[in-house]
């Protein structure tokens, strides 16, 4: 398996496979990942990764793919589109009573589905070789890898100026899954940066996240704020969260290579539940065993109940003043937690 003959062979499989699968693209990335070593380790020393300390405990891991799996001669970076639909999103944006939730998230759970398949690929791969030499080992999101900079060495695209990967003919609406393999495949040529002098992603955020090109300070970002912070939200982006109550979309919104983003074909990414048109008001009204029934298989589900009412009650605090809101905040706020309580007060004032 590896004389160059049988590499290149096996990668021409690999790819007719993770087409057969759904998979919308994959390239080859060797492991020299050093020399973004710099730029990641000056980021946590910023203490812009916020609460996320397993960035910071497992940072090494990163660079050292080896450290995951022995023996990795190489890493397989696969993209599947999630897009569900087209639609005015920036005009939606705009209807303070409906609730936003960014797009990755409206149908099942991204993990479930990159893991199946990406399981399936690796039995495809291992089955190639009967002496069980081929040893593979697959991430979706869930251990120390650097996502973003191996599928832009994979030639995937490039990492725009919000810092997510984009690619020229998809834009950026799409997931990032690996495998880890101790194959040494023939690796594919990075791709060019495209972003140009363009900063719309930059203007338009509305906490001012990207504190400059390249270079994201996630304690201001609204998808961090709203799915991976745990504890009170700041007041200061409060008012900037507007009507968004899972993750924020605003700098794939407005990047111009997202006009050639293909919608998805992958049925489970699909809206499940009519997610896309839900009330601010429905959303609050949800009981516990509601909200864990409604978000089963969501990827909504992790954040857990009281999360998703602190999030709500600052959306509805940023609803257009209503009588019929102030009641349903009113109504909650003795049976619940200290923490969503505060969000609540905080929601009530915006509307004296």
């Amino acid at each position: 398996m590896n004389d160059k003959l049988n590499s290149d062979d096996l990668k021409k499989k690999i790819r007719f496979w993770a087409k057969e699968l759904g998979f919308n693209a994959i390239g080859i990335s060797d492991t020299k990942l050093q020399a973004q070593k710099k730029n990641y380790h000056d980021w946590l020393a910023n203490n812009f990764h916020g609460e996320m300390g397993y960035l910071e405990r497992h940072k090494e891991f990163k660079f050292h793919p080896e450290k995951l799996m022995e023996q990795t001669k190489t890493i397989i970076a696969c993209r599947l589109d999630y897009l569900p639909m087209q639609e005015n999103l920036l005009q939606m944006l705009k209807n303070k009573k409906q609730a936003y939730v960014s797009r990755y998230a409206l149908g099942r759970d991204y993990h479930k589905v990159l893991k199946k398949k990406l399981k399936q690929l690796c039995l495809k791969i291992e089955a190639e070789d009967h002496h069980e030499v081929i040893k593979t080992r697959i991430f979706t999101d869930s251990a120390p890898v650097l996502e973003v900079g191996v599928a832009e060495k994979a030639g995937l695209g490039w990492r725009g100026k919000h810092t997510l990967l984009l690619n020229k003919n998809h834009g950026s609406w799409f997931f990032l899954g690996e495998i880890y393999i101790n194959v040494k495949l023939p690796v594919d040529s990075a791709t060019s940066n495209h972003c140009g002098s363009c900063s719309a992603c930059i203007d338009i955020c509305p906490t001012k996240a990207i504190i400059a090109p390249y270079k994201l300070d996630a304690r201001r970002c609204i998808s961090y704020l709203t799915i991976e912070h745990k504890t009170s939200i700041p007041l200061e982006f409060r008012k900037a969260i507007g009507n968004r109550i899972y993750g924020c979309d605003d700098c794939q919104i407005i990047c111009p290579w997202n006009k050639y983003a293909k919608i998805t074909k992958e049925n489970d990414f699909h809206v499940r539940n009519n997610l896309h048109q839900l009330s601010l008001e429905d959303c609050f009204k949800f009981s516990e065993a509601e909200f864990k029934q409604f978000f089963s298989g969501s990827a909504i589900y992790r954040i857990g109940h009281e999360r998703w009412l602190r999030n709500v009650a600052i959306g509805l605090g940023n609803a257009p003043k209503s009588h019929t809101i102030l009641t349903l905040l009113k109504k909650r706020l003795p049976s619940t937690s200290a923490l969503v309580q505060e969000h609540i007060l905080w929601a009530i004032e915006q509307h004296k």
